[in-house]
């Protein structure tokens, strides 16, 4: 345990997280999420008694998000549903991330079969136990930085 982190981030996904860098993909899934065949090669770590928000809010308070795209934040949309429709589950962790983005970003829906593509170019999944489907959200890592000197 350290102080001032939050004690759901467990040593191996703040190393993860601490070895990732800018616009790299973290993606956390839901427990029935296809983690092994798609992330093949890629760190997958699991938080199985713990659901899509609460992971969420542990990872938001450490990893800053990507600055220089539009859309940092992205979720897998419900099949049959067009935007912006959202879940229940997609509304509260959206609302979580929100105030993390800039005034000009926003979230982005992602179809099924394209979030798949997406995550096969991510750097590592985080499989939590949460079991409403399609409560999977996509992160770009953004950086901590100083003004650049004149």
């Amino acid at each position: 345990m350290l102080k001032g982190i939050d004690p759901l981030l467990t040593p191996e996904l703040l190393k993860l997280l601490a070895e990732m860098g800018h616009d790299d993909v973290l993606v956390l899934a839901d427990a029935n999420f296809t983690a092994m065949s798609l992330g093949a090669g890629k760190p997958v770590l699991r938080l199985s008694g713990h659901g899509m928000v609460r992971t969420a809010q542990a990872v938001i308070s450490l990893l800053p998000l990507a600055a220089d795209v539009d859309h940092p934040v992205a979720y897998m949309q419900v099949s049959g549903t067009e935007a912006p429709y959202r879940s229940g589950l997609q509304r509260e962790v959206l609302d979580l991330l929100t105030p993390h983005l800039l005034p000009h970003q926003q979230a982005e829906p992602v179809e099924r079969y394209a979030f798949y593509d997406r995550v096969r170019q991510a750097y590592a999944i985080v499989v939590t136990g949460e079991l409403q489907p399609f409560g999977n959200i996509i992160l770009r890592k953004g950086v901590i930085s100083e003004n650049l000197r004149p």
